[in-house]
Parts: structure tokens; C-alpha cells; sequence
């Protein structure tokens, strides 16, 4: 857990953020060390030059006390130096390393060039790595992609015997990754202490107050306290999770400069093509996949027009939401392949 530093490096008291600005302090650019930069391709020269030209102080950086690492603001050092400036505004945090980099990830995410996509996926494959307790959405919130692509993800960088029982979800509370443990520990609780509130079988069985009230109920009419569905996750998981080892995940092969199989640039011949077909135009859920499709297949004149109403300090903030629904697009293809493979599997 990362939290600013004071002056001499102790652990202040919990502040009081809603009336208290981040305390910054004026530090000699050489006493710096370079970034631990979720940038891969490194630092852009020309968007430093484009900061040392603007006029209104820029924000403080962030470093990591204990290292004097840069977490977050590598442009903005750079434009002080081409401004011949040799000290910055800085505001410290402590606490490990590898907090530092999601830090790092999380406020390039936020504000400033964003990441690419190359970086984000390479971001969460080192997040995986150092905070494998994190829960998917937990980490998707951090580096901008979709919970699904963190899964496939952490499925191909993850052995089976590595990974944890129990993930840490964005709100803090640790919850185990197959609620039939937490389950089976429930009915451990209720059978110990039958006068239990559901507030406190939750929270020592290690779930949710309403998979708490599940269980009881269940207990009460005679059924078995762990659903069908979940009494075959393990082994249904497993299955599954082979499955998705071997599937393709864009990001990361294109990330990586791999081939990206089975793109299909969609063109206006081929979206009158589809709004002819019966199957789709005599449906609801079809004729709604149309109107998404043509709405999103538009030419990259009317793409530059649409940028052109975008605010200079709104650029991040949509960038973020198009990459979101980038990422429902990329999981819809990917679905729709495997049915199409498993289809073809079908017909030999």
C-alpha cells in the first residue's frame, strides 16, 4: 500500500483529503532516478518538448521516497530540463516497489499520453505477477483493460499451483476465487453458532452476506448448501481454463509484434451485405447488432471530424472510454470465433 510521505520519511496520520492539498516539496533534478516506466517504447521526445512550451506551471511529479525512483511524470523532468530548470516540484509516496509501478500505471492511465495497448497488457501481466491476490477487475481498473483480457491473461502467465485460493476485489474485501469454499466454510460457522447474523457468517466464511442468507436457506429446506454449478467449477475451471490457454488474446500477440489472426476490416459493401440478411434484420438482438456495427464502421474522415470536437483535456478521458468498448469488441470477435471454430469442428 502506497501513502504520502512527509518530510522526514515517517508515516503520517490518516489526512483529512477533503481539506488538505497534496504536500510537495522543491527537489534537484540530479538527486532523481530515471522511471521504472510502464512505457515500453520509452518516453515520447516531441510530447516533453510540447510541455517545456507551455506556459502554466505543470503538476508536481510523483516519486517513490525510499528509492527516488520517478512514478510518475518522466515528461514532465524531461521539459524542465530543456527549460534549463534544475529543480521540480515533488510529491512523495512510500511503500514497496511494486506498489510504486501500479501506482505508476494507474496515474498514466488517468491523465497525461496514454499507455498503448502494448503497454497496458505488458503493465498487467507484471501486476499479475507482483499482486496475483488481486482480484481481475481490480487489475482491469488499474490498467485500462477488460476484466476478461486480465483472466485469458493471467491463465497463460500463471501456473495452476500458483495461483491464489482467495483475491482481493477493488473495494478491499478478500473473497475466495470458487465461493464453494466460502460456502462449505459457512456451513461450518452456522453449525458452530445457529444464532450467527449473516453479517458475521459472511464475513468469517470469507463471503458475501447474500451467498450467506443462500446458504442458510439452503440449509433449511435440505438442500445442498453448494449449487450443482458450483460444486463442478474446479473441474469445469480447469476445462475451461485449457480452453482459454489456447485461445488467442489480441493484446498481448500484438503487443508483442505476432500475428494477429482472423482481423476482418469491415467495410461498407460488407455491412449492406449483413443488413440484407434475414437472420439478423428479423430479430431484435440482431437488427441492435446492426445499428452498433454501423455506427462504429464510419470512414476515417468522419473518425478526424468527431476528434475534432474532442477538448485538448478531455483527449485521456475518451481515449480510456473508446478503449473500453474497444475491449467489448475485441471479447464479442473472440466469441464469435470459437463458436465459429467449434462449429467447424462440428461439421468435419
Amino acid at each position: 500500500m502506497l501513502y504520502a510521505s512527509t518530510a522526514d520519511g515517517a508515516r503520517p496520520p490518516a489526512p483529512d483529503t477533503s481539506q488538505q492539498q497534496p504536500v510537495t516539496e522543491l527537489i534537484p533534478i540530479n538527486s532523481l532516478v530515471a522511471s521504472d516506466s510502464p512505457r515500453t517504447a520509452g518516453e515520447s521526445a516531441a510530447h516533453a518538448e510540447m510541455l517545456a512550451e507551455v506556459q502554466t506551471p505543470l503538476p508536481p511529479i510523483v516519486v517513490h521516497r525510499p528509492t527516488m525512483r520517478i512514478v510518475d511524470g518522466m515528461h514532465r523532468v524531461q521539459a524542465a530540463v530543456l527549460r534549463g530548470e534544475d529543480y521540480v516540484r515533488v510529491q512523495f509516496v512510500d511503500g514497496t516497489a511494486d506498489d510504486a509501478f501500479v501506482l505508476a500505471v494507474r496515474l498514466n492511465a488517468e491523465h497525461g499520453m496514454p499507455l498503448s495497448r502494448r503497454d497496458r497488457v505488458a503493465a498487467a501481466e507484471r501486476i499479475i505477477g507482483s499482486h496475483g491476490q488481486w482480484s481481475d477487475r481490480r487489475i482491469a481498473e488499474v490498467t485500462g483493460l477488460s476484466p476478461v483480457t486480465i483472466s485469458a491473461l493471467r491463465k497463460r502467465t500463471t501456473a495452476d499451483t500458483d495461483q491464489v485460493k482467495v483475491r482481493t476485489g477493488r473495494d478491499g474485501r478478500s473473497r475466495p476465487v470458487n465461493s464453494e469454499v466460502g460456502r462449505r466454510r459457512a456451513v461450518q460457522v452456522i453449525a458452530a453458532r445457529p444464532d450467527a447474523s449473516l453479517r458475521e457468517i459472511a464475513q468469517e466464511a470469507g463471503i458475501a452476506p447474500a451467498t450467506a442468507r443462500d446458504v442458510r436457506q439452503r440449509i433449511r429446506e435440505g438442500k445442498d448448501p453448494v449449487p450443482a454449478k458450483l460444486r463442478n467449477a474446479a473441474q469445469a475451471g480447469g476445462e475451461a481454463g485449457g480452453r482459454r490457454g489456447r485461445e488467442k488474446v489480441v493484446a498481448e500477440t500484438a503487443g508483442r509484434g505476432a500475428r494477429v489472426e482472423s482481423v476482418v476490416v469491415a467495410g461498407p459493401d460488407q455491412f449492406a451485405s449483413l443488413r440484407k440478411d434475414p437472420s439478423l434484420r428479423f430479430s431484435e438482438s440482431g437488427r441492435a447488432l446492426l445499428q452498433l456495427l454501423a455506427a462504429n464502421g464510419i470512414d476515417d474522415a468522419r473518425w478526424r471530424w468527431m476528434m475534432s470536437g474532442v477538448p485538448a483535456h478531455r483527449y485521456a478521458d475518451i481515449a480510456r472510454a473508446a478503449r473500453i468498448c474497444g475491449e467489448h469488441w475485441l471479447n464479442f470477435a473472440e466469441q464469435l470465433e470459437r463458436g465459429s471454430g467449434m462449429r467447424a469442428r462440428r461439421a468435419v
